[in-house]
């Protein structure tokens, strides 16, 4: 389907990457999908019980719209991977990029790539490319490359060409840095302090030099009072999507809004307000990750307010015309891997298994 073809309330759905409770292909589970048609739909370890049930879900998600599917997972190694249970526990981002190899960094984004492409993900929302440092020790973890600037640009550059070399997109996380945030956005909202001369310098090198490789760029919940004068999560804050990403970087890919349902953007108002209030400040899409109640809010919010207000109703249609256009580019929405049998299932194992073994081979922990 063309963008000029979309109507209001599936332009508002484009803009729409939802979750949902659980792990069935059918009946309840894709009912609000099937209504809503989003453009994208994102899977979690609660959704995943076997290769060839996820790649079913995958599937039916697919069919259920006429636009394709961004079909996404969370896939980092280490705290974050979704596939633990089903493949292995791959290793984390710290513990790979601790090998100061790039052929290390890119066979990393390769091994989750080929999970990913193999379950039928099109999208896999890492690397982190955060700062690791001190002050985010407790909250970040193994998650993060580094806490120097240069050295994460690279391992998050090998990562990312990993994916692309696999059928997969990647995206930078979380702009613009939680290298300074001592609490967790998911519960809370936190506060960096931080000026921005300082994170010029340090927290937004990775999306000033590799601006052109992420085709996604989250947005975090959490305030950089230093830089916007108020308690505004960046995720709700146009100094950060528009005059900082969009004018001083010159990101051109998609700007995406973390999560509406956690706790960091619900501590300044509701999830309706949070929608509409992340594409005004520049967002083109947001997610919405479990609670179906909380994707209906979120979509009706977006449609209501763009019956009501005909210049956000322009910047709706404006937004999923840049969705549509970046699916119609992506050559990873277009491959989608046959449905995966057990022996592709040991294959990826197998992989896994060898590349942790060249880990510790250079003294890494995986």
């Amino acid at each position: 389907m063309k963008k000029s073809q979309l109507d209001l309330r599936q332009q508002a759905a484009q803009l729409l990457i939802m979750g949902v409770e659980g792990p069935e292909p059918a009946g309840e589970n894709l009912r609000t999908l099937e209504r809503i048609q989003p453009g994208g739909l994102i899977l979690f370890a609660r959704n995943i019980h076997s290769a060839e049930q996820c790649w079913d879900l995958l599937a039916a998600a697919r069919r259920s719209t006429p636009v394709p599917l961004y079909t996404c997972v969370d896939l980092e190694g280490g705290l974050v991977d979704r596939f633990r249970e089903l493949i292995g526990p791959a290793p984390s981002q710290a513990a790979v990029a601790a090998t100061q190899s790039r052929q290390l960094y890119r066979r990393h984004g390769e091994i989750l790539g080929a999970e990913a492409r193999a379950m039928g993900f099109n999208t896999d929302f890492a690397p982190v490319s955060d700062l690791g440092f001190e002050r985010s020790r407790k909250v970040m973890g193994s998650r993060v490359a580094s806490a120097d600037a240069e050295e994460t640009v690279v391992y998050v550059r090998e990562f990312l060409r990993g994916l692309k070399s696999q059928n997969v997109l990647g995206c930078g996380k979380h702009f613009p840095g939680l290298g300074e945030a001592d609490l967790d956005t998911h519960f809370s909202l936190p506060e960096v302090p931080k000026q921005f001369t300082a994170m010029w310098k340090e927290d937004l090198v990775p999306y000033r030099q590799l601006h052109r490789q992420f085709p996604f760029v989250m947005v975090a919940h959490c305030a950089y009072p230093a830089v916007t004068g108020n308690a505004t999560p960046a995720s709700l804050s146009p100094k950060w999507m528009k005059d900082v990403l969009r004018r001083k970087i010159g990101y051109r890919g998609l700007v995406m809004a973390d999560d509406l349902e956690m706790g960091g953007v619900l501590a300044v108002g509701t999830i309706d307000n949070a929608a509409t209030a992340c594409l005004r400040a520049g967002a083109d899409m947001f997610l919405v990750c479990r609670k179906e109640d909380l994707v209906v809010a979120a979509y009706e919010a977006v449609v209501r307010e763009a019956e009501r207000d005909k210049e956000f109703a322009k910047l709706v249609k404006a937004a999923a015309a840049r969705v549509v256009s970046a699916k119609a580019r992506a050559k990873e929405l277009r491959r989608v891997a046959p449905r995966p049998a057990q022996r592709t299932v040991d294959r990826l194992r197998k992989q896994l298994e060898q590349f942790k073994q060249q880990l510790e081979k250079t003294g890494a922990k995986a």
